[in-house]
C-alpha cells in the first residue's frame, strides 16, 4: 500500500526503505494508493516471473522512473478493472545505472493488459520502455513524453487496447538494429491515436498491421515542417511494411507510409495528407486490396516498382501521383515499372506527371481516371520505355502537346490518342459514343486540357465511333468518370474509326 510519503507492505518478498519499494522475488504483487516522490522497484532475478496488478496506483519519482524493472524473466503489469493508474517521472535522474530512461523503464521483457487505465507522463525523456520486447494486450494506456512514447528496443506487439500518445520524438518505435529478428512492431488489434514530433510508428526492420484502427499526426502534420536530418513520417518501417487495419487517418510533414525496401498493403481505409510522399518504397510498393485516398502530397506513390492488384485509389498531387523510379530523375528507361492488374484508380496532379514512369507502365485490368497538370511541360502520362495496355479502361487528359504520350503501339488493347485545335475549359464534359449512340466513356476534367487518351475493350477496329464536347451528363461519378447514366449532347467535334492498337486523333 502506498502512503504518500512511505509504503505498507505484508510480503517478505518486498523489502521497503523509506519511499522505494523493491520486489526481490517471483510473484504477484497487488499496488494502489499513491506515492508523492518515490519509486517501484523489480530486482526478483533473470528467472523470476513478476506480476504487478496495478489497483488504482500512482507514483510520482523527481529522480527517476517511477517503475523500474531492474531484473526478471519477465514482467506483466495488469491493471485492474475500473481502476485509474499513473506513473510520472522527473524532468532530471539521480544515480543512471545501465541507462534508464522512461517513467515506466524495464531492463527485460515487458507486457501491459487489462480492463483499467493507465497514464504515464516521461518527463526525463521516454515514457514507457522495454529493453527487449515490450507487449500491449489490452487496457486504456495514455503516454506522454518528452522523447519516445512507447518503445520495445527488441520489438512492440500489440493485440489490443486503447492507446494515446503525445510524444517529443516517436510515437511507437523498435530500434534494435541487430539482425531481422529484432527491431520489429506487430499490430494485431487496437485504437492508435498518436501525435509525434518524430515519427508515429518507427521500426528499424518492420512494422505490420492486421487490424486495428489510427490516427496519427506526426511533424506537426502535413503543414508541418521537418529539418534536413530528421523524421516525421507517419508509419516506417526501414526493411518493410505490411499493413491491413481497419482505418489509418495519417497528418505526416514527411511521408505518410515509408520504407527503404518494400511496402505491401492488403486492406483498410487510409486517408492521407503529407508534405512529401503518400506511400514510399524505394524497391517495391505493391497494394492488393483496400482504400486509399491523399488529399495532399507532394508525390503520391513511389517506388522503382509500383504493382495495383485491387482496391480504391484516389490520390491528389503536386508533383506525380505515380512515380516509379529507380531513385533519379532521368530521360532514359531506368528499369522500373508500374504494374496495373485491377483497381479503381483516380489520379490528379497539379504539376507534376499524374503517371509516371521513368521506366515502362503494363496495363492488365482496372479503371484507372488521369487529370493532368496546370500547363506544359508536364503531362497525364509520361513513360520512358512501353506502355503496354491489355485490358482495363484508362483515359487521361493533358495541358499540352508537348511530350505527349498515349499507349504504346504494342499494346493488345486498342487506344485512341488525341489532340484538339484548342484547350478546352476545366469541367469541360469529354464524351464518346458508339455509332449506335450507346456511351462508351464521359469524361470531366478537372483542369483544363488539349490532349486526351482513351482505352477501353469498347474500341473494336474497324468501327466508328464519335466524340462530343460539353453537354450534360447524370450517373455516378469516379473522380470525373460518369458511369450509368445519361448523356446529352454538346457539340459534336468529329468521328474516328479505330484502325489499330493506337488510333492518333488531331485538329479535333
Amino acid at each position: 500500500m502506498l502512503n504518500g510519503t512511505s509504503i505498507e507492505t505484508s510480503s517478505s518478498d518486498v523489502s521497503v526503505t523509506g519511499a522505494i519499494a523493491t520486489i526481490k522475488a517471483a510473484g504477484n504483487y497487488r499496488i494502489s494508493g499513491s506515492l508523492s516522490n518515490g519509486q517501484v522497484i523489480v530486482d526478483a532475478g533473470k528467472t523470476s516471473l513478476v506480476r504487478i496488478i496495478l489497483n488504482g496506483a500512482s507514483v510520482t519519482n523527481s529522480s527517476g522512473p517511477a517503475l523500474l524493472i531492474e531484473s526478471s524473466l519477465k514482467t506483466i503489469v495488469s491493471l485492474a478493472e475500473s481502476t485509474e493508474n499513473a506513473l510520472t517521472d522527473g524532468s532530471s535522474y539521480k544515480n543512471i545505472t545501465d541507462d534508464p530512461n522512461a517513467a515506466l523503464f524495464s531492463k527485460s521483457d515487458l507486457t501491459i493488459f487489462g480492463t483499467g487505465s493507465l497514464t504515464v507522463k516521461g518527463n526525463y525523456n521516454d515514457g514507457i520502455t522495454s529493453k527487449d520486447g515490450l507487449i500491449l494486450k489490452s487496457g486504456t494506456i495514455t503516454v506522454t513524453a518528452v522523447d519516445d512514447g512507447i518503445r520495445g528496443k527488441d520489438f512492440v506487439i500489440a493485440e489490443g487496447g486503447s492507446v494515446t500518445i503525445n510524444a517529443g520524438g516517436d510515437g511507437i518505435k523498435s530500434d534494435n538494429d541487430a539482425g531481422s529478428s529484432v527491431g520489429y512492431v506487430d499490430i494485431e488489434s487496437g485504437t492508435f491515436n498518436i501525435t509525434a514530433a518524430g515519427d508515429g510508428i518507427s521500426a528499424v526492420t518492420t512494422v505490420t498491421a492486421t487490424g486495428g484502427d489510427f490516427s496519427l499526426k506526426t511533424g506537426g502534420g502535413s503543414s508541418g515542417s521537418v529539418a534536413y536530418d530528421a523524421s516525421a513520417k507517419g508509419i516506417k518501417g526501414l526493411t518493410g511494411v505490411t499493413l491491413g487495419m481497419n482505418t489509418c487517418n495519417i497528418s505526416s510533414a514527411d511521408d505518410a507510409i515509408h520504407s527503404n525496401n518494400e511496402v505491401t498493403i492488403n486492406s483498410g481505409t487510409f486517408t492521407i495528407a503529407t508534405g512529401d510522399d503518400a506511400v514510399h518504397a524505394d524497391a517495391s510498393l505493391t497494394m492488393n486490396d483496400g482504400t486509399i485516398s491523399v488529399t495532399k502530397a507532394y508525390e503520391g506513390f513511389e517506388s522503382k516498382t509500383i504493382t495495383i492488384n485491387d482496391g480504391n485509389i484516389n490520390l491528389s498531387t503536386t508533383d506525380d501521383s505515380f512515380n516509379a523510379t529507380a531513385g533519379q530523375r532521368t530521360e532514359t528507361d531506368d528499369k522500373s515499372f508500374i504494374y496495373i492488374n485491377g483497381g479503381n484508380i483516380v489520379l490528379t496532379a497539379t504539376t507534376g506527371d499524374p503517371l509516371d514512369s521513368n521506366g515502362s507502365i503494363a496495363m492488365k485490368a482496372g479503371t484507372v481516371v488521369v487529370h493532368g497538370p496546370n500547363s506544359q511541360p508536364e503531362v497525364g502520362i509520361d513513360y520512358n520505355g512501353t506502355f503496354n495496355i491489355s485490358g482495363g479502361m484508362l483515359v487521361a487528359s493533358g495541358p499540352s502537346t508537348m511530350m505527349f504520350q498515349g499507349t504504346s503501339t504494342t499494346s493488345s488493347q486498342n487506344s485512341v490518342k488525341i489532340t484538339f485545335k484548342s484547350a478546352l475549359a476545366a469541367s469541360t464534359i469529354f464524351h464518346i459514343q458508339d455509332a449506335d449512340g450507346y456511351t462508351v466513356v464521359t469524361f470531366q476534367p478537372v483542369r483544363r486540357y488539349i490532349t486526351m487518351v482513351f482505352s477501353s475493350p469498347a474500341l473494336v477496329k474497324g468501327s466508328t465511333y464519335y466524340i462530343y464536347k460539353s453537354g450534360t451528363t447524370t450517373g455516378t461519378d469516379n473522380g470525373g468518370l460518369y458511369t450509368d447514366g445519361v448523356y446529352t449532347p454538346g457539340t459534336l467535334l468529329g468521328n474516328f474509326t479505330v484502325s489499330g492498337s493506337v488510333t492518333s486523333l488531331s485538329n479535333l
